[in-house]
């Protein structure tokens, strides 16, 4: 998470590039560090907007600490800028932005069972989600000792088979909701599989079924007071999945669930990496670099050692195949990616000096690496990248 020290915190410049100190660090370098632009995320919760009727509200997720960016930090920012909801996967996430002074309505994605999940639930004003008919009568036996009434959300299967009571069983499942003491039905939803896929086809029948789930409630008498099912590729694809709420996650932090989908709207990514060099040296051709030798320089090569690595985020299956900034211009990574350190080849690099900054992620005068390159690499996803970055590296917050 951000600090209140580095949410306001920006670069300042002494000199020359190569010694940015940041406010409220004491005055100490950080080997590593992760920015946050709160400026770009503002500017996309805005371009989402744009896309939205009037009576559709924005749930940004911050679950997972915001993907990496500082759940705090980003909520307030969100907030300010037009988001209304909040979407956290459990308890304590909830709770880390409610003893932040957060006040807006905070969803619970995950499933919560038990007696003291539920008292916590309330206690923190938390508004969970309810999956199944067993979940629902534990939560109002609770409740009642409590005389406490508390909103819940129905949580309804419609081709994603994870969390939810199956759609065709949609009427029973939210008739019980509705008639138990101590529970207020806030909404009904359900969650896309394939909302980033060109093809519409799987996210059509989930629609289907999710519209004959309400149109059947409906009929039983029950008008929920709102629906949702869209997230960030169905929000940015399909306005007749907006429904009363979309819940976006990762164009929140700028960046595409698909490519086909960049036309859209104009999304800004709001984290950047960056890491000092620690060190610079020359070594002679033949000679092998990093653990097991996975690189050995074929000529005289000006190597650049860097203070960040595995433990810090960067997968070490990105070894030897990923390139990275230094003064604007692409470097290759060379050798094993170590706990703590990586290896640049900085040859074509002159008077390379310890403490120059190198940009493993984001932009560098007109260049840029993105998670998205990342990912491809990797054979995995943007979101793996971005929820990757350990704790140890600060986040601090910059306004482009």
């Amino acid at each position: 998470m951000l600090s209140e020290e580095q949410t306001t915190a920006e670069p300042t410049t002494q000199n020359s590039p190569q010694t940015v100190l940041w406010k409220g660090d004491g005055g100490l370098c950080q080997r590593a560090w992760v920015e946050i632009d709160l400026a770009a995320l503002t500017h996309n919760v805005k371009q989402l907007k744009n896309l939205l009727s009037p009576r559709t509200e924005l749930m940004a997720v911050v679950k997972a600490d915001a993907y990496g960016h500082g759940a705090v930090a980003v909520s307030q920012t969100v907030l300010q800028a037009g988001a209304s909801w909040l979407g956290v996967a459990t308890i304590p996430e909830g709770i880390e932005l409610r003893e932040a002074g957060i006040e807006a309505p905070i969803l619970l994605l995950g499933a919560t069972h038990t007696a003291a999940q539920v008292r916590a639930i309330a206690q923190w004003h938390l508004q969970p989600t309810i999956c199944t008919a067993k979940q629902a009568l534990i939560f109002s036996e609770v409740l009642a000792t409590l005389d406490r009434s508390l909103p819940v959300h129905a949580k309804l299967d419609t081709g994603m088979s994870r969390l939810g009571t199956p759609a065709s069983e949609a009427t029973e499942f939210v008739q019980l909701v509705k008639r138990l003491p101590n529970l207020k039905l806030a909404s009904i939803y359900s969650h896309l599989a394939t909302a980033d896929s060109p093809d519409p086809a799987v996210m059509n029948v989930q629609h289907d079924r999710f519209k004959r789930a309400i149109e059947q409630i409906q009929t039983a008498g029950i008008n929920p007071p709102r629906l949702h099912l869209a997230n960030s590729a169905a929000a940015l694809s399909d306005p007749d999945l907006h429904y009363d709420l979309v819940r976006v996650g990762l164009a929140t932090y700028g960046i595409y669930p698909a490519p086909h989908l960049q036309p859209i709207a104009s999304l800004q990514p709001a984290m950047q990496v960056k890491a000092r060099i620690t060190q610079v040296k020359t070594i002679a051709a033949g000679t092998g670099v990093s653990y097991g030798h996975q690189f050995i320089a074929s000529q005289q090569t000006q190597i650049a050692v860097v203070g960040i690595g595995y433990a810090d985020g960067i997968p070490r299956n990105l070894s030897n195949k990923i390139q990275v900034l230094v003064r604007g211009k692409f470097v290759p990574q060379i050798g094993a990616v170590t706990m703590d350190q990586l290896m640049l080849d900085v040859t074509d690099i002159p008077d390379l000096e310890v403490g120059e900054v190198v940009t493993l992620l984001g932009k560098d005068g007109e260049n840029e690496i993105t998670a998205d390159g990342w990912a491809e690499i990797l054979g995995t996803i943007s979101w793996e990248i971005l929820c990757g970055f350990k704790h140890r590296l600060p986040r601090v917050a910059v306004n482009s």
